[in-house]
C-alpha cells in the first residue's frame, strides 16, 4: 500500500547533475570569451560609476530638479524630486545609489541595444514570432532567482553576473512594447506610404517607429522598473549598491539600518518612472 501512497525512488530524476556538468564543461571551455565578457561589463559599469561620482552631489540634486520640472511641467514635483535624493544622502546611503543608477544605466542600455531589433523582428517576421513569443512567455513566468545561478556559475559572484541576469530579466518588455508599438500602426497611413513608393525600411524608419515611439517609451519605463527590482536582488550574487545594504541589514537583524536604503529604492524608483512617463508623454503624438 506504501507503494501507492509514495512516488516511486525509482522514477526520480537526477537533481540536475548533467545540467551542472554541461556548464561547467562550457565555462571551461570558452573561459577566454568569458573573461572578455566580464572585462567589457565590468569597465563600462564602473565607467558610469566613476563618471556620476566626479559630478557634485548638490549639481546632480539640481540636474535631477530641472529634469523632474521639465519632465512634469511642475516646478514643485522637481523640487520634491530633489529631496528625495537629499534625504538619500542624509541616510549616508549616496554612494550605494550611484553604483545602483550605474547597474541599471547599463543593464537597461543592454536591453534597449538587444530589445529593440529583437521586437522589430518578432514584429516583421512571423517565423520569429512564431519563435520569440514562447521564449519571451517562458521567461516572464520564471521566478528572478533563476536567472542568478547560471550566470553566478559561468562568472562568478559579482558585478558581471548580476548584469547579465538583470538585462535578461528585464529585455522582455523591451521586445514585447517594440513589437506592439510597430504592429499597431495605423494600417491606412502605411499603405499611403507605401502608394508613395516607400520601401520596407523607409516604411519601418519614417513611419512605424516614429508612430510607435510612445510604445517604446513605455517599454523603457518598464524595463528600467524591472532592472530596478533585479538589481536589489543581485544583492544575493554580490552586486553592490542599495540591494547589498539591505541584505547586509537583514541578515544582522537591523531592521532600521535596513529600512533607510528601501526607502532609497523606492525614492530612486520613483524618480526614474516619472522622469520617463515624462518622455513617454512629450513622445506622443498630438492629435
Amino acid at each position: 500500500m506504501e507503494y501507492f501512497l509514495k512516488f516511486p525512488e525509482s522514477l526520480i530524476l537526477g537533481s540536475g547533475e548533467a545540467i551542472d556538468i554541461a556548464v561547467k564543461a562550457f565555462s571551461r571551455n570558452h573561459r577566454e570569451t568569458l573573461r572578455i565578457i566580464r572585462t567589457v561589463i565590468l569597465n563600462s559599469v564602473n565607467s558610469v560609476y566613476f563618471s556620476l561620482e566626479k559630478i557634485p552631489w548638490f549639481i546632480l540634486i539640481l540636474i535631477v530638479i530641472y529634469l523632474g520640472w521639465k519632465a512634469s511641467k511642475k516646478k514643485y514635483v522637481g523640487l520634491i524630486f530633489g529631496a528625495m535624493l537629499f534625504f538619500i544622502g542624509m541616510c549616508g546611503l549616496w554612494d550605494s545609489m550611484l553604483q545602483t543608477i550605474s547597474m541599471v544605466v547599463v543593464a537597461v542600455t543592454l536591453s534597449i541595444l538587444l530589445g529593440f531589433p529583437l521586437g522589430i523582428l518578432v514584429a516583421m517576421n512571423k517565423k520569429a514570432s512564431t519563435v520569440i513569443r514562447p521564449i519571451l512567455d517562458l521567461m516572464q513566468t520564471m521566478p528572478a532567482f533563476v536567472y542568478l545561478v547560471p550566470a553566478v556559475i559561468l562568472f562568478s559572484p559579482g558585478k558581471t553576473p548580476a548584469l547579465i541576469a538583470t538585462t535578461i530579466y528585464s529585455i522582455v518588455p523591451m521586445i514585447r512594447m517594440t513589437n506592439l508599438g510597430i504592429t499597431h500602426v495605423d494600417k491606412e497611413m502605411l499603405e499611403a506610404a507605401s502608394s508613395f513608393g516607400s520601401t520596407t525600411l523607409q516604411l519601418l524608419s519614417k513611419v512605424q517607429i516614429p508612430q510607435a515611439m510612445p510604445s517604446i517609451m513605455a517599454g523603457i519605463n518598464q524595463t528600467i522598473m524591472m532592472a530596478m527590482s533585479m538589481v536589489v536582488t543581485c544583492a544575493l550574487i554580490g552586486a553592490e549598491g542599495l540591494g547589498m545594504q539591505i541584505l547586509l541589514a537583514t541578515n544582522r537583524i537591523e531592521m532600521g539600518k535596513a529600512l533607510m536604503p528601501g526607502i532609497s529604492i523606492v525614492f530612486l524608483a520613483i524618480i526614474l518612472d516619472r522622469l520617463t512617463q515624462g518622455m513617454i508623454q512629450k513622445g506622443a503624438p498630438t492629435e
